[in-house]
C-alpha cells in the first residue's frame, strides 16, 4: 500500500502509480477518493494492496511531502526509489537492534527505525519494525502494520498548506508518544484493578466454600498481570526506539528546521523521559502484583496441605487403638470384657476429637 502526501493541499488527488485522475473515471472499481466521513475507500480490484490518499500531483513524486509504504510491493518500492532517488530499506534492515542501524546518514539522507507496536489496544498486541528515510524533500515511511498513529497523522496533514517533511516527521513522533501515553494509562488503570481485587475485597468466605473458583481466579489474574508485564515491555522497547530517534535528530538532523519543530521535538523528549519513569513504575507494579500473587497460591497451597496435615494427626490415636486391639493374642484381658467394644470404639472417637479440639484453641484451623 502507498499513500503519498503533498506539499501544498487543494491539488489532484494521486493514485500512487502515476496514473491521473481522468484515467481513474474512466475505470469502473472503487477508488480511494475520501468519503464524508473523512474515510478512505478500497483500492481498484487489480491492486487491493495500492491505494493512495493524497492532494497532489497526478503523479506520486512529483511534490509530495511524505510517502507512506505500508506492506509495499516491490513494484511499490522500486516506483518510489525511482521517483526520490533514495534506497528504501528492507525489512530485515528494520529489524537491525544496534544503534548504528537504526540512525544513521547515508548519501544526504537520515535513515531511521524503530520498533512500534501494532494493534495496541488489541490482546494480540505485536512489536513490529517501522522506517523512516528523512531528506529536505521528502519523508518516506516504511511499515509493515497498521498503526493508529499514522492513520490519525494522515488525516491531520490531509489538507495542511506548505507541508514540509520535518513536520510531517514531527507529527508522527508526537502520536506515537501519545498513542504510547494511552496505552500506559490504560495498563495503569488495569493493574489498579488487579491491585484492588487482590488488597481491598475479603473473599475469605468465598475462598473456603469453592478453592477451585478461588484457584480459577488467582490463574486469571496471573495471566493478566503477565499480558500487561509483556505490553508494558513492549512500551518500553518502542519508546527507547523513539527516544533514540528523538536524541539523534535534535543533536544532528535538525540544524536548517524552524524553531516551533524543534520546540515540539524536544517536547517530545521531555515527555518521554516522563514516560520511561511512568513505564518504570508500572513495571514495577507489575512485578508487585506477580509477587503477591503467586503468594496467594501458596497460602492456598498451604492451607490445603495443612487440612491434609491435621486430617493425618486425628487419625493416628484411633488407628493406634484399632491397631492393639485387633492383635491376635490369647491372653488379652480386654477380649473378656462384655464392655470391651463399645469402651475401644469410645476411646477412638476421644482420641479423634481431642486433637482437633486443641488444633481449634491454638487457631490452626
Amino acid at each position: 500500500m502507498l499513500q503519498s502526501y503533498p506539499k501544498s493541499a487543494g491539488e489532484t488527488v494521486s493514485k500512487g502509480a502515476g496514473r491521473s485522475t481522468a484515467d481513474d473515471a474512466a475505470d469502473k472499481g472503487p477508488t480511494s477518493l475520501p468519503d464524508k466521513s473523512g474515510e478512505v475507500g478500497e483500492a481498484a480490484p487489480k491492486r487491493p494492496s495500492t491505494r493512495a490518499r493524497a492532494t497532489g500531483k497526478t503523479e506520486v513524486g512529483t511534490h509530495p511531502a511524505w510517502i507512506d509504504l505500508l506492506n509495499p510491493t516491490d513494484e511499490e518500492i522500486e516506483q518510489v526509489q525511482k521517483s526520490t532517488g533514495l534506497r528504501v530499506p528492507t525489512r530485515d534492515a528494520l529489524r537491525e537492534i544496534e544503534s548504528s542501524s537504526r540512525v544513521y546518514q547515508d548519501g544526504g539522507a537520515t535513515y531511521l527505525s524503530t520498533p512500534l507496536i501494532a494493534r495496541a489496544f488489541s490482546p494480540d498486541g505485536a512489536l513490529t519494525p517501522a522506517g523512516f528515510v528523512l531528506t529536505h524533500d521528502v519523508l518516506i515511511t516504511v511499515r509493515y502494520s497498521e498503526f493508529v498513529a499514522f492513520k490519525l497523522v494522515g488525516e491531520q496533514v490531509a489538507n495542511v498548506a506548505d507541508l514540509t517533511p520535518s513536520e510531517v516527521l514531527v507529527r508522527l513522533m508526537e502520536s506515537i508518544v501519545d498513542k504510547g501515553a494511552d496505552l500506559l494509562e490504560r495498563i495503569g488503570e488495569e493493574l489498579d484493578k488487579v491491585s484492588h481485587d487482590a488488597f481491598h475485597v475479603d473473599q475469605s468466605r468465598r475462598t473456603r466454600k469453592n478453592l477451585a473458583a478461588s484457584t480459577e481466579k488467582l490463574r486469571h489474574a496471573l495471566r493478566r498481570i503477565g499480558q500487561m508485564g509483556d505490553r508494558t515491555s513492549q512500551i518500553r522497547d518502542s519508546l527507547l526506539g523513539v527516544g533514540r530517534i528523538v536524541g539523534y535528530l535534535l543533536e544532528t538532523a535538525c540544524g536548517d528546521w524552524k524553531p516551533e519543530l524543534k520546540q515540539r521535538l524536544s517536547a517530545v523528549k521531555a515527555d518521554i523521559l516522563s514516560l520511561n519513569d511512568y513505564e518504570a513504575h508500572l513495571a514495577n507494579k507489575v512485578q508487585f502484583l506477580l509477587d503477591a500473587t503467586l503468594g496467594f497460591i501458596n497460602i492456598e497451597q498451604n492451607d490445603i496441605v495443612k487440612v491434609l496435615t491435621i486430617a493425618s494427626i486425628a487419625g493416628v490415636p484411633p488407628v493406634l487403638i484399632a491397631g492393639i486391639y485387633g492383635m491376635n493374642f490369647h491372653a488379652m484381658p480386654e477380649l473378656s470384657w462384655p464392655w470391651g467394644y463399645p469402651l475401644s470404639i469410645g476411646l477412638m472417637i476421644f482420641t479423634t476429637i481431642i486433637p482437633l479440639v486443641w488444633f481449634k484453641i491454638r487457631g490452626w484451623m
